[in-house]
């Protein structure tokens, strides 16, 4: 990882202790709370290099603001195309097998490291029905 910094320390801790999949601007207003005088820049900065080292995986949501989650252990997304809700699942995918079904399909060898499926959030079924 890149040299130790305050801030760094500071976004890491706020992603180990959360699960809701925040977006830049979440973090960088928890952020604001830990250190007043934390820059979003420097926010912005910090969750970039902590995606770089892994230590972050960035989930990107068309046509909504990424979000961001802490690596805590293997798993799988769900994504809510209204809302951008992400919700965590682990399922035993065997991704040496997607990967293998990739090559014979599409003839291009690709890392599989995260299963994102999308659909609609209970919230916003029941929102759609009233």
């Amino acid at each position: 990882m890149n040299n130790y910094s305050k801030q760094r320390e500071v976004v890491l801790e706020i992603m180990k202790n959360t699960r809701t999949h925040p977006t830049a601007e979440e973090i960088y207003l928890k952020a604001l709370e830990k250190e007043p005088k934390i820059s979003k820049s420097t926010v912005y900065r910090n969750i970039n290099i902590l995606v770089e080292n892994g230590a972050l995986r960035r989930i990107t949501i068309p046509n909504k603001s990424d979000r961001y989650d802490y690596f805590y252990k293997e798993h799988n997304h769900a994504v809510c195309s209204e809302c951008g809700k992400v919700f965590d699942f682990t399922y035993p995918f065997d991704e040496k097998d997607i990967e293998k079904e990739l090559i014979s399909q599409i003839g291009k060898e690709f890392k599989v490291d995260c299963v994102k499926v999308v659909g609609i959030c209970d919230d916003c079924k029941s929102k759609s029905k009233n």
